[in-house]
């Protein structure tokens, strides 16, 4: 009779660790997030969106309101396409709001940051954001500054 408890206590442990381990892969890959999620997706055309990803975070003020979910190339304009999802909570972003491609850290994970506009009406399902600011390329950044400090000798 001992056994048996042992083995019903030591098969409660397992199950309920495996459960565990379960949600926490949910919650630290956002998987959570695509399952039963209430969003609307906007576009965004950019020059450069070098480093970023789908499921990237797309914040404001550094509250997450959505995230990317899908990234292409316009064929006519050669411009990356992002479409992002953002979610129902924030249904009053106005429409004028622009966004920029930002790095987050040291290890140099992309994200999008949205500043807030002030137009009366709002983005909705579908909408289109004109103001964008492109991806900061890092080698180009230090390549400018090498070949200013090169002219100036």
């Amino acid at each position: 009779m001992n056994s048996k408890w042992v083995e019903f206590t030591t098969g409660i442990f397992t199950i309920s660790g495996i459960v565990a381990l379960i949600v926490l892969v949910f919650q630290s890959t956002n998987f959570s997030h695509m399952i039963g999620s209430d969003v609307y997706k906007i576009t965004a055309s950019f020059d450069n969106v070098s480093g970023l990803k789908e499921r990237s975070a797309v914040s404001v003020g550094g509250v997450k309101v959505g995230r990317v979910s899908q990234i292409d190339i316009d064929k006519d304009s050669y411009e990356a396409v992002v479409t992002i999802e953002i979610d129902k909570q924030y249904d009053q972003i106005p429409e004028d709001s622009s966004l920029s491609v930002f790095t987050a850290g040291l290890l140099g994970e992309k994200y999008i940051g949205m500043q807030i506009g002030g137009a009366p009406d709002f983005l909705k399902e579908g909408s289109h954001i004109n103001l964008t600011q492109s991806s900061i390329v890092l080698e180009k950044l230090i390549s400018q500054f090498l070949f200013s400090q090169s002219e100036k000798k």
